[in-house]
């Protein structure tokens, strides 16, 4: 679905990221991880066609994304930013329904149509109480869904997310995550995104693309990139990753601090 080949990008005549190759399918939820500074917004503006490759090609259905019309590209990929505040008090709906605008006329407004499809990404996410309020006015959790359920109104195959749990607190963390794999298991399309907290990729991912200070890269399961090793080199912290037994009898990988609090190091 989504080819990176031997990608560099970066710019002007300065390269951030050399040589990056990975693949995204339908199902599959990427998580890309690593500290500030090492390219992982470089790496989605050049998915996104914000900035031009300086090597390598990204394909998208076996195609080049540069034979691609930006109105094309709209219809298969969707993007949701960190934090977004329109200069008006939308309604929440309104909101949602602005991402059929690749679908349609872009100099008329959304049909009964695209209302359906943006009511039912509402529904999605379970949201459709808001669907009248100002998205102005409420919270901050609640702000981050609509942007995933804008996205969602695009109907696209692949959804590229940067840090969708920016600045929520821990309980809309949960829920902004539990959406999103939720997701990728509908099977109906691809998401990549970038976060900051090895929970998430070792809780939610189908495979990490982990990124260490010098920008050397992996790709892989979580449970074979995430390391203990692979923190201490890129964060600079000591840290241990257990296997826990769930109370419904699953099991689930969790990254812990080496030295708990009030502890010497």
């Amino acid at each position: 679905m989504l080819e990176v080949q031997a990608l560099a990008c970066g710019y002007g005549h300065r390269s951030i990221l050399e040589n990056l190759s990975f693949t995204l399918e339908v199902g599959e939820l990427l998580c890309l991880l690593g500290p500030n500074g090492v390219g992982k917004t470089t790496l989605f503006k050049t998915i996104l066609g914000l900035l031009p490759p300086r090597a390598g090609e990204i394909r998208l259905d076996g195609r080049p994304t540069r034979h691609w019309s930006r109105r094309e590209f709209a219809r298969w990929v969707g993007y949701v930013p960190q934090a977004h505040t329109p200069p008006f008090p939308f309604q929440v709906e309104d909101v949602v329904a602005m991402g059929r605008t690749a679908h349609g006329n872009l100099f008329s407004g959304p049909g009964q149509e695209d209302r359906e499809v943006a009511a039912e990404a509402l529904e999605t996410l379970g949201i459709s109480a808001l669907a009248k309020a100002s998205y102005t006015e409420i919270s901050g959790g609640e702000r981050q869904l609509v942007l995933i359920a804008r996205a969602l109104a695009q109907q696209p195959r692949i959804l590229v997310m940067d840090e969708p749990t920016s600045n929520l607190d821990y309980g809309n963390q949960l829920k902004v995550m539990g959406h999103v794999r939720r997701i990728a298991d509908a099977g109906r399309m691809g998401v990549i995104l970038t976060t900051h907290h090895p929970d998430h990729a070792l809780l939610h991912a189908s495979r990490v693309l982990a990124l260490d200070r010098e920008r050397h890269w992996r790709i892989g399961r979580a449970d074979e990139v995430v390391s203990e090793d692979y923190l201490r080199r890129t964060y600079g912290v000591e840290t241990e990753i257990h296997d826990i037994r769930r109370r419904d009898g699953g099991r689930s990988r969790l990254c812990v601090p080496a030295v708990g609090p009030g502890e010497p190091p």
